[in-house]
């Protein structure tokens, strides 16, 4: 496999990577593949959604808030009356 060394990376960006990687169990280098593989895996067209958006990157964007995707998913399978 190939190697990638990143040079003059902020202080900050690299001490955050470091707690997000603790946080979630994993490496810095791991977390660091895992961000450049989910980037460059999507299409440059398409935005993630807003799920994918609040999820992503282990929850750095909003990590105050908790998913609960098993509830959202009951909440939209529930039929509507609207007469």
């Amino acid at each position: 496999m190939g190697q990638l060394l990143v040079r003059d990376i902020e202080d900050a960006l690299v001490a955050k990577l470091k707690r997000s990687a603790a946080s979630q169990g994993l490496s810095a280098e791991e977390l660091h593949r895992r961000i450049l593989r989910e980037a460059l895996s999507r299409s440059a067209n398409r935005k993630p959604s807003l799920i994918e958006f609040l999820s992503s990157s282990g929850g750095e964007v909003a990590p105050w808030i908790e998913l609960d995707l098993k509830r959202s998913r009951e909440l939209d399978s529930r039929e509507i009356d609207l007469s």
